[in-house]
């Protein structure tokens, strides 16, 4: 097709002219002609993003981006003998993970097809992660499908990645340079990103269901505990809690409501939507065989159910709500000086007033611990948390101040209160202080210092008194010698600082990682890992600190057999080096690696898969000195 006769298509749509194309290609052009004013006859190049904003990007979805890795690289792996390229991009269009051949870099930057990318509708027209964006399905634009004539050689398939909570949160796209005629021959493709995101889901709900009750459902018995369908979550009180997409769907239909209306399924109680009440869905474990884990859901239909009971259960309330019976400091770490000393802190600390600043790289705990504080405080009010780094300027003073009825177009009508008035009489916690822009602390620091709100759209400032706990992964001193943090705000909040080590360094890392195990286990299925397995892990550098180090062991105990994490069930990117003969205990393995290659460090931590640092730092650990 020529450029003309694209430009001429595209404009007899906005006429109401009839096309052979798919109608989302329909829709799609004409929110571009109408809604974006977008000229099909002029080209655009292909919008990569700066550094700088890339960085910000993808600082938002690297929880979602350390879950979904491993399965974007298992389906790489299958598809990059066809010249496959993938783009996870988050809810705004802009990538944030890719992977495609290195040798392909030119050609693949200059069309789009690379890290930072900005595939949105308004900026790029129709295209595959624009369209589904704005659609929420799983589509393909497929060559002259696109726009603009500039992307018109690629054929690309996105399928979105919804949150636990219905949300849209980023979309996986496959994408060729060039391909086939036939648009059909995409369909393998929509079928294998359609399948990942499932995964994805599914592990991301894992990692975060905590204590709630996850049932899990196919419509075979055969599939139920190998490949689940869909996924949901039951809070204490036997209401949704959370739920992957397939969830979504098939509760929205058992009860004849729009799945994109999240807000009238989370929350609701599962009676609603299935023919039993929670103590019967809890009870179709493992412990039957998958053909008698029937379910009835309000339709009529039938599906196969399984149920993964919560690792504390709770009586009639939310698991939000609960509060742990273990004293809130005793949750922080194991028995070692390091951490004994962070306690001492907390209790010393917990119980006064004083704003305290928590340091510590990303994924080390840092709203972990301020939860922690905010327990140990004997406040009766809310722990509410902030990203200073996810509030754009323009809603800054709406959701941190709230505003009246009627205060702006759009508003609600009854207003809404901000978040710092939530955390009146609790505390209130700043995370990602170091993000936070400077219009933004300017108007933090005023509330800090007169102890008052005042809502959009108000002439009378509320009082609020509330702790204030701020966090960042970034040296706030070091910003505020920069320039780029003030300094008045930075003492204000730097009453008291705790520092989190990074997971490589924790002392207690052998008993965090059995925590952990003991999180993602269930009743009848604890969690272990094999001793290969617990050398990998223990191994491992863990950029990603304790998140990261969470998502894996979701992610493996979604996938291992009777609960026994093997090596093959990690993540592909912890690096799967063959071990020695394994032994129960992580000190006899260094001893007898180091053994085996004659005291040499640098053959000892290249047989583990390790770098030089995190051996030597091992070795002391254990009081390894030189063999020879």
């Amino acid at each position: 097709m020529s450029f003309a006769d694209h430009v001429r298509e595209i404009e007899s749509v906005s006429q109401g002219a009839r096309t052979g194309r798919d109608d989302l290609v329909v829709e799609s052009w004409r929110r571009c002609l109408e809604d974006y004013q977008l000229d099909p006859s002029r080209a655009r190049e292909a919008v990569i993003v700066s550094e700088t904003l890339l960085r910000e990007h993808r600082q938002q979805s690297e929880d979602l981006v350390r879950i979904a890795r491993s399965g974007l690289e298992r389906l790489y792996h299958q598809v990059a003998e066809q010249n496959y390229v993938l783009l996870l991009s988050d809810r705004q269009g802009v990538t944030v993970e890719f992977l495609g051949d290195p040798s392909f870099n030119n050609n693949l930057r200059k069309a789009g097809l690379f890290l930072g990318s900005e595939w949105s509708e308004p900026r790029a027209g129709t295209c595959a992660v624009g369209a589904c964006i704005a659609t929420g399905e799983a589509l393909t634009i497929h060559q002259t499908d696109h726009f603009d004539m500039t992307h018109t050689p690629l054929s690309c398939t996105a399928a979105p990645i919804y949150d636990m909570h219905g949300s849209l949160a980023a979309v996986l796209d496959i994408s060729l340079l060039s391909s086939p005629i036939l648009k059909t021959s995409q369909n393998i493709a929509r079928h294998f990103v359609s399948s990942t995101v499932r995964r994805i889901e599914l592990a991301n709900l894992m990692a975060h269901s905590r204590n709630d009750l996850v049932l899990r459902f196919a419509a075979a018995p055969e599939f139920l505990d190998v490949d689940p369908e869909a996924a949901i979550t039951l809070d204490g009180s036997g209401r949704i809690s959370g739920m992957t997409h397939g969830g979504a769907r098939i509760l929205a239909t058992s009860c004849g409501l729009d799945w994109r209306r999240p807000q009238d399924i989370i929350g609701q109680p599962v009676s609603r939507f299935f023919d039993a009440d929670v103590n019967e869905l809890a009870a179709l474990t493992r412990s039957r065989l998958p053909q008698d884990r029937r379910i009835a859901i309000r339709d009529g239909s039938i599906l196969y159910a399984h149920a993964i009971e919560p690792q504390q259960k709770t009586k009639g309330v939310p698991v939000s709500s609960e509060r742990s019976a273990v004293p809130a400091v005793g949750r922080l770490g194991g028995d070692t000086p390091e951490m004994d000393a962070l306690r001492r802190k907390v209790i010393r600390l917990g119980r006064t007033s004083l704003p305290i600043l928590i340091q510590g790289e990303t994924g080390t705990g840092k709203e972990f611990l301020a939860r922690i504080i905010h327990d140990a405080s004997g406040l009766k009010g809310r722990f509410v948390a902030i990203n200073c780094a996810a509030i754009p300027d323009q809603l800054v003073e709406s959701e941190l101040f709230g505003y009246l009825p009627g205060a702006f177009t759009g508003a609600l009508t009854k207003g809404r209160k901000g978040l710092i008035e939530e955390a009146d009489g609790g505390t209130l916690f700043l995370d990602e202080i170091g993000d936070m822009s400077p219009t933004a602390q300017s108007r933090l620091l005023r509330v800090l210092a007169e102890g008052e709100v005042l809502p959009v759209g108000g002439s009378v400032p509320r009082k609020v008194d509330f702790r204030v706990v701020s966090a960042s992964h970034r040296s706030l001193a070091g910003l505020v010698e920069k320039g780029l943090f003030r300094g008045d705000l930075y003492y204000r909040l730097n009453a008291a600082m705790m520092v989190l080590p990074s997971l490589r360094d924790r002392e207690d890392f052998p008993w965090l990682l059995d925590r952990l195990l003991e999180k993602h286990g269930a009743a009848g299925r604890p969690l272990r890992l094999s001793d290969a397995a617990r050398c990998v892990v223990l191994g491992y550098d863990w950029p990603g600190n304790i998140r990261e180090l969470d998502n894996a062991l979701a992610f493996a105990g979604a996938l291992c057999e009777e609960g026994l994490i093997e090596v093959s069930d990690l993540p592909e990117h912890l690096g799967r080096t063959p071990l020695p003969e394994p032994v129960n205990a992580r000190e006899a393995e260094l001893r007898a690696v180091l053994s085996a290659c004659d005291g040499n460090v640098s053959e000892a931590a290249r047989r583990l898969g390790i770098d030089r640092t995190t051996l030597h730092r091992q070795m002391r650990r254990f009081n390894i000195g030189k063999l020879h």
